[in-house]
């Protein structure tokens, strides 16, 4: 071997700091994200993102506090003072308005289903397509936090543990996997639930008049990050895998509700049971929203999809339109969309569900389970498989317009380029 010096010469490290300097600016601006923009839902975002702390400035959180824990073993008490202190601690990182954290997540393992982690990708694309346009954040989480906690109960630990890494997020926003957004211009009415801090889809009169157990579904939610909703998932996981009385709570909730065929302890089943008990604690605290689809089901939307597209298009050639079809760039979406929604009531688009033709919020395909293959028995995997691909290519539709495609077909891979003026210069 060629001899090396045991001491390199104050020139040579001064050359090398100054070569290893160079590389890392031009890592970190490759790095950086072309499309950051400012977050719909609060203003303070940017600043945010761009803030940072040194490793021992901003004083002592809760975060120094060794008995404080991410795991839902282990309560915790006074979470709304400790947020507040974070706040203080970091004012730089916490002015805003309500900013809102979606979480969702798959299993670790690949899946068993031919074709299932494809689909899977496209679910993940369109939630990550959703939080860039409206400058949201997006926790995508494939590890289970408490192996024995699989399944449907696996988002209690996840959420559990995005509200203490998160206490900027004033909402985490639950998505099931296989769940499709399929409205790109919507904005959750974060106002509409002030004094609310559970958000889930369902229906007052079934959950408590006809108390069934698919009076509300539990695959999409909003849930505010503070100590009441710490300790509603410290109640609804004691109904769970953990509890001794596991087995138990699967035969009380298979008594309780007339429609349940199965004796297991769910947590949608175990949801609607809180809320039914007499002088519940949570109840008043939860929304049940059902004036528009902010979870709906996919039987009822897949097939009026290319009729809602139709009529978008029909609305933005009626005369003085031409704003809603001037071409803008992707950071400009909420103007766009913001036009767009202002629109709807005159071409008739404004009311939202069955009966209803504006864009369903969120598309959910509960039963067809993308990734195992189990489906339910009564939905077909063709069903499944081309109702995902009509709502995911619905909703590509909207995030490629910004760049000038459309699929070529409802259920087609291909895109093809839009014509200037579009939708009114598009072939009848």
């Amino acid at each position: 071997m060629p001899h090396r010096a045991a001491k390199p010469s104050l020139l040579v490290d001064a050359l090398l700091f100054a070569a290893g300097a160079l590389v890392a600016t031009v890592l970190l601006l490759a790095l950086a994200n072309p499309f950051a923009q400012p977050d719909a839902y609060h203003d303070g975002g940017a600043a945010a993102l761009r803030a940072g702390s040194s490793a021992g400035g901003g004083g002592r959180t809760f975060y120094d506090d060794p008995a404080l824990a991410y795991t839902v073993d282990r309560p915790i008490a006074g979470w709304d003072e400790k947020r507040a202190g974070w706040g203080r601690a970091h004012p730089e990182l916490s002015r805003g308005g309500e900013r809102v954290l979606m979480v969702s997540g798959s299993q670790p393992a690949p899946c068993g289903a031919p074709g299932g982690d494809h689909t899977l990708t496209r679910l993940l694309k369109n939630k990550a397509d959703y939080c860039r346009l409206h400058g949201l954040q997006l926790l995508y989480n494939t590890a289970l936090l408490r192996p024995s906690m699989d399944r449907y109960w696996a988002k209690i630990p996840a959420i559990r543990a995005a509200m203490v890494a998160h206490p900027e997020a004033e909402w985490v926003w639950w998505v099931d996997s296989d769940a499709v957004l399929t409205d790109m211009d919507f904005l959750l009415p974060l106002r509409r639930y002030r004094g609310h801090n559970l958000v889930v889809h369902g229906w007052p009169r079934l959950v408590f008049e006809a108390r069934s157990w698919t009076s509300l579904n539990a695959g999409v939610f909003l849930i505010r990050n503070c100590q009441w909703s710490l300790d509603f998932m410290d109640a609804w996981a004691a109904m769970g895998p953990d509890s001794p009385g596991y087995r138990r709570w699967g035969a009380v909730l298979k008594s309780t509700f007339g429609d349940k065929v199965f004796d297991e302890s769910d947590d949608q089943s175990a949801l609607v049971y809180m809320l039914l008990q007499s002088g519940s604690p949570w109840r008043e605290k939860v929304f049940l929203e059902s004036d528009y689809y902010f979870e709906g089901y996919w039987l009822e939307i897949v097939g009026r999809l290319g009729n809602i597209t139709e009529r978008y298009e029909a609305m933005e050639r009626r005369p003085g339109s031409a704003a809603l079809r001037r071409r803008r760039a992707e950071v400009e979406h909420a103007a766009g969309a913001a036009a767009r929604n202002a629109a709807l009531a005159g071409a008739g688009l404004s009311e939202a569900g069955v009966n209803g033709w504006r864009r369903p919020f969120v598309t959910h395909f509960t039963g067809c389970q993308p990734c195992s293959g189990q489906r339910n028995e009564h939905y077909t995997g063709a069903s499944c498989d081309e109702g995902m691909r009509r709502a995911l290519n619905f909703a590509d539709d909207q995030v490629l317009r910004a760049y000038g495609f459309r699929h070529a077909g409802p259920l087609s891979d291909d895109v093809q380029p839009l014509p200037f003026d579009y939708p009114a210069t598009a072939s009848q």
